[in-house]
């Protein structure tokens, strides 16, 4: 034990060595790396502008931290910035395995949390069940509600999303290898294409997870040839972040229905998808599968955790008839970790297996 209490907790190195300084957690077994130090400052007057900074003259970070050696094909990460709007306790940047996306709801389920526990915000008063905290996405001002207990947070998360709506149902496209398949497209913070695993063959709960994956980025595919995405409020957030087979049942019932998301260049996300839920809330809304306040569970096909949801109140965002969707879950600490990044090592930016 002495001996092991002796090993120092860096292993020798230049001081001029880049380190990089993170906190791990998961939300649902979807883990999420939050910079704690080490990464160069983020240029912009917005956030989006922060976020189209580095993707052009940071990616080396994004690189580093996601891709083996340091991480894998499935990491996911967060850098904090400062925001632009007043009543934002933090900024962030979502990190994947692809760039860079809008909205991730694992993470701010997690955020939260770490928001709390590493005095981003003010400490929550004594008796306080409950921390409020302000995190400001790509996508917009998103509110995490975590509880709290003698000043620290406890794992159960809830947070109110941006505006979510449908965007097409019912939509057929020609899915090479699979004929016309339709499917539904809506945003959650991010737009995903759903469809039922059964139009595959393919059970969402037994399938082999590389079958899954190859049919959500064949759906992927041909949803970005054949429709547009647009968004009323900004150019950067029309993309179509990737699609969530489900298991079909989208008709409310208190059993959690089961889907799992393929996002970027073929990531899966352990979670139900926070941003996912919120989109297919919105769309089982649309479609009047599901009432106002009426709770619908989501399982993860992958891990089998839990998101809960609801439609909390109905808005709008531009034409679209929106909705505001509480996620709830469960964020977990897993550990700390200092990154080196030696100038002599050849895989120093990391790389990614196919």
């Amino acid at each position: 034990m002495e001996r092991a209490l002796a090993v120092p907790w860096m292993p020798p190195h230049d001081p001029g060595t880049p380190a990089l300084s993170v906190v791990e957690m998961h939300t649902g077994g979807e883990p999420l790396r939050i910079v704690l130090a080490g990464c160069p400052e983020v240029v912009g007057p917005t956030l989006l502008a922060k976020r189209r900074y580095v993707r052009q003259h940071l990616d080396h970070v994004r690189r580093r931290l996601m891709f083996e050696p340091r991480g894998h094909r499935d990491m996911y990460g967060a850098v904090l910035v400062p925001s632009e709007l007043p009543d934002a306790h933090l900024g962030v940047l979502f990190l994947h395995n692809e760039g860079y996306s809008s909205m991730c709801g694992h993470a701010v389920l997690a955020l939260g949390r770490f928001a709390v526990d590493f005095g981003l915000v003010p400490e929550p008063p004594v008796g306080a069940r409950e921390a409020r905290v302000n995190i400001h996405c790509p996508c917009g001002l998103v509110t995490a509600f975590v509880a709290c207990e003698g000043g620290r947070s406890r794992g159960p998360v809830r947070f109110h999303s941006v505006p979510a709506f449908a965007v097409a149902t019912d939509l057929t496209v020609d899915v090479p290898g699979h004929g016309k398949v339709v499917v539904d497209i809506a945003y959650g913070g991010a737009f995903y294409a759903f469809v039922s695993a059964e139009k595959f063959g393919l059970s969402i709960c037994s399938a082999k997870t590389r079958d899954l994956v190859d049919a959500a980025s064949a759906v992927t595919e041909a949803v970005k040839a054949q429709f547009k995405i647009t968004h009323p409020e900004s150019e950067d957030l029309a993309f179509l972040y990737g699609t969530v087979l489900t298991d079909g049942k989208d008709a409310y019932s208190e059993e959690p229905t089961t889907n799992i998301c393929v996002f970027a260049d073929e990531q899966v996300d352990r979670s139900p998808t926070g941003s996912g839920v919120t989109a297919r809330i919105a769309l089982q809304y649309h479609k009047g599968l599901l009432e106002l306040n009426q709770t619908r569970a989501f399982k993860s096909s992958a891990t089998g955790s839990v998101f809960t949801g609801k439609v909390v109140r109905e808005t709008t965002c531009g034409d679209f008839k929106a909705v505001i969707v509480e996620v709830s879950g469960q964020a977990h600490y897993t550990g700390t970790a200092i990154f080196i990044v030696e100038d002599d090592d050849p895989l120093k930016d990391g790389f990614l297996l196919k």
